[in-house]
């Protein structure tokens, strides 16, 4: 198997979350773009994002 540097760092990206905000402004461009509102700074989506994955209990006890 041949060693791919850009393929390992494409996927430690997309394990870390690293790559979240890409696939937020994709996402944004096919589905929002005819829209006036603006897609969230790359500050406020990780602080959006932060706040919808601790906010509430997710555990049984």
């Amino acid at each position: 198997m041949k060693f791919n540097p850009q393929a390992w760092l494409q996927l430690w990206r997309n394990l870390n979350g690293d790559a979240a905000y890409q696939r937020y402004l994709r996402h944004w461009q096919a589905e929002h773009a005819g829209q006036q509102a603006e897609p969230l700074s790359r500050q406020a989506f990780f602080a959006a994002e932060t706040r919808r994955k601790w906010s509430g209990v997710k555990r049984c006890c």
